[in-house]
């Protein structure tokens, strides 16, 4: 997953299909125009589990693992995930800022090598829709209002996540930072869907 072949872009999709057992992310290039076009990962969670884990594989056939997301400790979820290489070996790392996403969603990006991207929600006033909706006792029903979040690092950009409006979970990201591995990035994208106020 580097800067050749199916993964040449810097644009992606990501697609969450909820049922009553999984989460399913299918994630696609995207190209300027806004089509999507081949598969670049998939992954499936596990409602309910203990330890949160998320292996993905190229495609939906789950023959070969991408990479993996893993949860640092069962007992305190707020140390985050580890993303990891096929090998086991480690790309970077997670975790959400709990006191400040109490109002507005922050997250810490960290990979070896370079300073911290901190993604924070765009919009002050959809964050706070957004937590009273999780109230609700609506698990299956996806927040339908669109939010963003803008990575930086040292004051500049890094990546862009926005969910678009639908009843249907979907993301278009975009990353800014030629440094910055996609893995990690798309580990990053769909954490915000499923391991969000965790």
């Amino acid at each position: 997953m580097d800067a050749t072949g199916p993964w040449a872009g810097r644009r992606f999709t990501v697609t969450q299909r909820a049922t009553l057992k999984t989460d399913r992310y299918l994630v696609t290039g995207t190209g300027p125009d806004g089509s999507e076009d081949r598969v670049l990962a998939y992954a499936e969670q596990r409602r309910f589990s203990l330890r949160e884990q998320l292996t993905f594989h190229t495609d939906e056939t789950k023959s070969q693992v991408a990479f993996t997301v893993r949860e640092r400790t069962l007992l305190d979820p707020g140390e985050g995930f580890d993303v990891l290489d096929a090998e086991g070996r480690p790309i970077g790392a997670f975790h959400e800022r709990f006191f400040t996403s109490l109002v507005r969603s922050t997250w810490v990006l960290e990979q070896p090598g370079a300073p911290n991207a901190v993604g924070r929600e765009r919009n002050r006033f959809v964050a706070v829709l957004r937590r009273a909706w999780d109230w609700l006792p609506l698990d299956l029903v996806p927040f339908a209002w669109p939010y963003h979040f803008d990575f930086e690092s040292d004051g500049k950009p890094v990546m862009t996540v926005d969910k678009k409006i639908g009843l249907r979970d979907r993301y278009l990201v975009e990353v800014t930072d030629p440094g910055l591995d996609l893995r990690l990035a798309v580990a990053q994208a769909v954490a915000l869907d499923t391991f969000q106020g965790r």
